[in-house]
């Protein structure tokens, strides 16, 4: 998939742990942790808007998005 998730350099900029940010937004640490790494196919707008607001970001600095090679 050609977005990154860029989580957890937010997290260690903010200087927040996973536990901690998981009881602020109302995540479960399983939820959050694949959120973090990757692993979930999508994410609710409610979900971004508390993640962007613990962390005081938008939810560009959370996400990047890089084109996928193609092969031929």
């Amino acid at each position: 998939m050609g977005i990154i998730i860029r989580l957890d350099r937010m997290m260690a900029d903010r200087k927040i742990s996973l536990n901690e940010l998981a009881e602020k937004v109302g995540m479960t640490n399983v939820n959050l942790s694949n959120l973090k790494t990757g692993k979930m196919k999508g994410i609710r707008f409610e979900t971004l808007e508390a993640i962007c607001k613990v962390l005081d970001c938008q939810p560009g600095d959370l996400m990047e998005y890089r084109p996928e090679e193609q092969s031929e």
